[in-house]
């Protein structure tokens, strides 16, 4: 038998339709499945227009938001996912890209794929990034 419990951080804008975060705890382990997170600030707007760097910092930062408050950590994130408008932009970016990452991952490195994608539901949005964590 598991519990099963929505992750929705004051931190975050309200989330409407979805939540943030599913935490699934059984005997022994916890899974948070996180859902897509983009560079959205408290208020739900997308921070950085244009700039998929920092937009990766804030997605990530959003991320770092719902382990906290499914008391996790970043170490704890087994699988995501990627999603960017442009893997020019991302290529062209990479050594910024891997300074923001090591900034909130350290030198942690899930099972990842990124995936190139021509929209995604905010016009403004460049990243997309979704997983899941266990402890």
């Amino acid at each position: 038998m598991s519990d099963k419990r929505p992750i929705n951080p004051p931190d975050l804008a309200p989330p409407i339709g979805f939540a943030h975060g599913w935490l699934v705890e059984a005997p022994g382990v916890r899974t948070l499945y996180l859902a897509g997170q983009c560079a959205h600030d408290a208020s739900g707007t997308i921070v950085a227009a244009g700039d998929l760097v920092a937009q990766l910092g804030q997605a990530l930062d959003n991320i770092v938001c719902v382990l906290r408050a499914a008391e996790m950590e970043f170490d704890d994130v087994v699988q995501l996912n990627l999603y960017v408008r442009s893997r020019n932009d991302y290529a062209h970016a990479r050594r910024e890209f891997g300074r923001a990452w090591q900034a909130r991952a350290g030198k942690h490195f899930p099972a990842m794929a990124m995936f190139q994608v021509s929209s995604l539901l905010d016009a403004e949005a460049l990243i997309e990034i979704q997983g899941i964590a266990a402890n």
